[in-house]
């Protein structure tokens, strides 16, 4: 059986990486496993851990870092996110593809350990666009979202360090420009 693919998949926070990846997910001939991130920020409504995140506390989080437990690990207001690498290599060793939805600083982590990665970076249509999204959640202070927006401009100057850039102005079309993506690595992989 052959070792399935790493699939890194980027973007500022409010592009739609989250909508994209559940479309994605549908499509069985993909073989696409989710690695579920640990954090240790706190739960939104409706989210459930071991499936949207493994939410630790800091002290457990930061011996996962100590223990080289984790694949690539990042903090942002506070709060620490990383994947763990046991989860990972599993999955991947099944011939499962497994998809990291991560930062930016963490695909440069990956791409370190793992140099054949399949790097992906979901642009908005524009800044305003992107902003109309995050405020339209509801989810975060004023701060927060001021945060956001700087960091997405922050990142979207990094977008050169992926192999593909994807402007995410259509959902379908992202999704299926994606599609054919994965599917000819799979298929070089074969």
């Amino acid at each position: 059986m052959k070792k399935g693919l790493l699939i890194v998949l980027s973007g500022p926070s409010g592009v739609g990486k989250g909508t994209i990846l559940k479309e994605l997910m549908k499509d069985e001939s993909l073989k696409l496993s989710y690695s579920v991130s640990m954090t240790t920020r706190d739960k939104r409504e409706g989210e459930i851990d071991g499936v949207n995140y493994h939410f630790v506390s800091k002290d457990r989080f930061l011996e996962a870092i100590d223990n080289d437990e984790l694949l690539e690990y990042a903090e942002f207001v506070g709060n620490y996110y990383g994947t763990p690498l046991d989860e990972v290599v599993k999955l991947r060793e099944k011939g499962r593809n497994v998809v990291l939805e991560i930062e930016v600083q963490g695909c440069k982590q990956v791409q370190e350990k793992i140099n054949e990665a399949l790097t992906i970076f979901l642009v908005p249509p524009s800044m305003e666009e992107l902003e109309n999204r995050i405020r339209g959640r509801k989810t975060e202070p004023e701060e927060i979202i001021q945060e956001r927006l700087a960091k997405a401009e922050r990142e979207m100057k990094m977008m050169d360090q992926y192999k593909y850039v994807i402007c995410n102005d259509d959902i379908d079309l992202a999704v299926e420009i994606i599609s054919v993506i994965i599917k000819r690595y799979m298929e070089k992989n074969s």
